[in-house]
């Protein structure tokens, strides 16, 4: 680790509110994490070939890792991590061993009390070791997708935009299509009902990307019986547009989130399950909130957030409720973490 001393002095504050070490594997079964997770893994891991045939991988994340090792040994739910992930950049001159030390909840039973913890406990941690200012910026995930479906769309557009939230580039093309209503045509029509009609022949407990295909064929039955014809999308977009340039302190945001539901004629309680932000007003630390924040992981589900000091990020995590069934788990497991930036400390 990059330093020793500074290590232990984080882990002493993990320890103090109640994390437990966990060590989980370094080596992993690539197509355990691919076949459950989807793609995003693939580009980024380092494989190779062992001796039974099989293709394993060195950790690539020690969130994704720790969950492996929480469903396969049943370790205890509260857990801290010190160690290396090991993965591939696109950014030259990048180190493929990542130092990583965080703590995860899994299993959270309360989750306004135990998004507060984690991030309580990470700002304690750096607090300690950090002269500069400490800045903190908060998004919620689901935030985002109480506003999709609260608008008027057609069920595929709104499975479209949430699965492609994450992803900035592509869901900006998205919108643009959806302004346009450019996919309504025979052949996308044709071409999911035939998908449909393949998918019914395969096993419905058999996995594909994280979804069993059972979830897969409900998701299909949405998106073929829903109507093709659409004449508000450039509504749509320029409501969902003013939401992602929400970006304020804390203490502003309830008056924001009425506002916006005001000026754009929506029921003022669609966002009323946001206990999670607001909770952190409790923290002794000014917050920011950005609507448009916290889409560059695809598995968060909920409150995200990153840390500062100065202009460096130290800290990131946030809630990921459905990651622990995509690896394995018979159902969704609430969760929520985060890890620590040695490099930038």
């Amino acid at each position: 680790m990059k330093s020793k001393k500074l290590s232990e002095a984080i882990i002493k504050t993990f320890k103090n509110n109640g994390f437990v070490l966990s060590e989980p594997d370094v080596l992993l079964d690539s197509e355990y994490i691919i076949e459950r997770s989807g793609e995003k893994f693939r580009s980024s891991m380092l494989t190779f070939e062992s001796e039974d045939g099989k293709i394993m991988c060195l950790r690539p994340d020690l969130t994704v890792a720790s969950c492996i090792n929480y469903l396969q040994k049943k370790t205890s739910s509260k857990i801290y991590y010190s160690g290396q992930a090991y993965r591939r950049s696109n950014n030259k001159g990048s180190n493929f061993i990542n130092d990583q030390l965080g703590i995860e909840i899994l299993g959270s039973k309360n989750q306004t009390q135990d998004d507060f913890k984690v991030i309580s406990t990470i700002l304690n941690s750096v607090k300690k070791i950090k002269n500069k200012k400490i800045q903190v910026k908060v998004g919620d995930i689901s935030l985002f997708k109480n506003l999709i479906n609260a608008l008027d769309m057609p069920e595929r557009w709104r499975l479209r935009l949430i699965r492609h939230f994450w992803r900035p580039d592509y869901f900006e093309e998205l919108l643009k299509r959806l302004e346009k209503n450019t996919d309504i045509d025979a052949v996308t029509f044709d071409s999911d009902k035939k998908r449909f009609y393949e998918m019914t022949k395969i096993e419905k407990d058999k996995i594909i990307a994280g979804r069993t295909v059972s979830e897969i064929l409900k998701r299909f039955d949405k998106k073929i019986k829903d109507p093709r014809s659409f004449s508000d999308g450039k509504k749509i977009v320029r409501i969902i547009k003013s939401f992602l340039k929400i970006n304020c302190q804390l203490s502003k945001l309830d008056k924001k989130l009425l506002d916006f539901a005001k000026n754009n004629n929506l029921k003022k309680n669609i966002f009323k399950d946001f206990k999670s932000i607001q909770n952190l007003k409790k923290l002794n630390q000014e917050v920011n909130f950005i609507s448009n924040f916290g889409r560059d992981v695809e598995y968060y589900t909920g409150i995200v957030f990153e840390v500062f000091a100065g202009k460096k990020e130290i800290a990131r995590g946030g809630r990921y409720d459905d990651l622990l069934k995509s690896l394995g788990a018979k159902k969704n497991i609430p969760a929520v973490g985060a890890a620590i930036n040695l490099k930038n400390i």
